[in-house]
């Protein structure tokens, strides 16, 4: 990599993580086609701008704290160089000016929708995204607070109904949501397990190991099922929720089914789903 601009993007990206830019960007579509009115609503300005902040910036100061502060834990994570950058000391000053600069981004979206709910969520989001790596809360090394604090992946969703319809979203869609997000927090953690138990650190799965972790992840997304059927009405496209219990089910099924050969197909799986969700909303409000 070189020092000039290009390759300070070009590290940028690598460090934003981009195969899970859908995590934060779909969310926050798909709460925003929820809450909306009807397609004119995607015309507006702010939602590109909310849209570009959540694809880009919002990931960049997820992954560049969790750099910052993960450094001597990630030197025995397989992940890491084969998926992954592995954050290296001479990195340092780069990955400190781009969490700033993401600062620097959050702010500018704060100051273009100043209204105070979607200030509260923006300060959600920085809170829970900032310690669950940074000290002195660290919420990834404290069991059961460390998938629960990995709802800052639904806040963009939050964000996005809000901008879209001015009201909180309903208590069924932020229970559904957390449901989803425990679950897929606490399912890639189980291949960490051995590298985590070695450094010390002390998550829900390691406290729990893999049968039992997977026995929580078949439970949690059940429930996220069991609303998304109620809510639907059980219509026929809301089965497809079903994908989710099913895949703990059958790694249960089949414990020599290593959990990596399915961890890296999910974000295919929520992209696929989420997007089904996303234009199902959009068929029913488009001609509204």
């Amino acid at each position: 990599m070189t020092g000039g601009p290009g390759g300070l993007a070009g590290f940028a990206i690598r460090l934003s993580r981009p195969r899970f830019w859908i995590y934060t960007a779909g969310t926050y579509v798909v709460g925003y086609a929820i809450g909306m009115a009807n397609w004119h609503d995607f015309l507006v300005p702010a939602y590109a701008a909310a849209l570009v902040y959540f694809f880009f910036p919002a990931n960049l100061f997820i992954y560049g704290v969790n750099d910052l502060f993960d450094e001597a834990t990630d030197q025995a994570n397989p992940k890491k160089d084969e998926r992954e950058y592995r954050f290296s000391g001479a990195d340092r000053n780069r990955v400190i000016l781009l969490v700033a600069l993401s600062l620097l981004a959050t702010l500018l979206l704060g100051a273009a929708a100043p209204d105070p709910r979607l200030l509260a969520v923006l300060v959600g989001f920085l809170f829970l995204a900032g310690f669950y790596s940074a000290p002195p809360l660290r919420f990834k090394q404290v069991p059961f607070l460390d998938f629960c604090s990995n709802y800052l992946y639904v806040l963009p969703g939050v964000y996005g109904f809000v901008l879209a319809s001015g009201k909180v979203p309903p208590g069924w869609l932020l229970v559904g949501g957390f449901l989803h997000i425990a679950a897929m927090h606490l399912f890639s953690a189980v291949p960490d397990i051995a590298c985590d138990r070695s450094a010390g650190i002390m998550t829900t799965a390691v406290l729990l190991g893999r049968k039992r972790s997977l026995i929580l992840c078949l439970i949690l997304w059940s429930g996220l099922a069991a609303i998304t059927l109620t809510a639907s009405g059980l219509h026929p496209l809301s089965l497809a929720v079903l994908a989710y219990p099913a895949v703990p089910a059958v790694l249960l099924a089949r414990p020599g089914l290593p959990v990596e050969t399915v961890y890296w197909r999910l974000p295919a799986l929520n992209t696929m789903l989420g997007g089904l969700l996303f234009t199902a909303m959009v068929v029913t409000k488009g001609f509204t």
